[in-house]
């Protein structure tokens, strides 16, 4: 297992030991004492998948504590552009997000910790995005920023997702207040 480090203090990819042959592959995409030998030592309580067709734009999302999540996030079947945004005041990247490309081929996670505001777009039919997730979702402690933020400004590299009405309605960037601390 490899762990890179992005542009952003404690968000990361991992790129898992994925074994090959004439059979298909075989890989872990979880194992707890392998993440806690690479200081990853989260605790997961709920796992999550959700099937979209391509162009499907689902976030900018993020919960509130105390039922804040943290995420290990990958694509099981496709394609996704995902996206996480640093929420966390205080922050030298405050406001600022990182990307990376996910896809069934490449297998590689994004570990998203709590203070992040996450999203993807599906690049692909039919794609399988699972994530693992630090705490259990609590509808009042849910929030979004609107996926097209100006003061944000992401390149999805698409000029027109398949929106949920949620999604379409979200607040702008400067209006939410951040209950996240660096």
């Amino acid at each position: 297992m490899e762990i890179i480090k992005t542009s952003i203090d404690d968000l990361l990819v991992i790129r898992p030991d994925v074994f090959k042959d004439d059979r298909g592959y075989f890989y872990e995409s979880y194992n707890k004492e392998r993440f806690a030998k690479e200081g990853l030592t989260m605790t997961f309580v709920q796992d999550n998948e959700s099937k979209s067709s391509k162009g499907v734009l689902r976030g900018l999302h993020f919960q509130k504590p105390p039922y804040a999540q943290g995420k290990l996030v990958r694509v099981v079947k496709g394609a996704v552009w995902d996206v996480a945004v640093d929420l966390r005041k205080n922050s030298p990247t405050y406001g600022k997000w990182e990307s990376r490309l996910l896809t069934e081929e490449n297998k590689e996670m994004f570990w998203i910790p709590e203070g992040f505001a996450h999203g993807f777009v599906t690049l692909e039919d039919d794609t399988i995005f699972n994530y693992k997730c630090t705490n259990v979702y609590n509808k009042e402690s849910e929030g979004s920023i609107l996926w097209n933020d100006p003061d944000i400004n992401i390149n999805w590299n698409i000029e027109n997702p398949i929106l949920s009405e949620k999604d379409k309605i979200s607040p702008l960037f400067k209006n939410i207040e951040t209950p996240f601390t660096y």
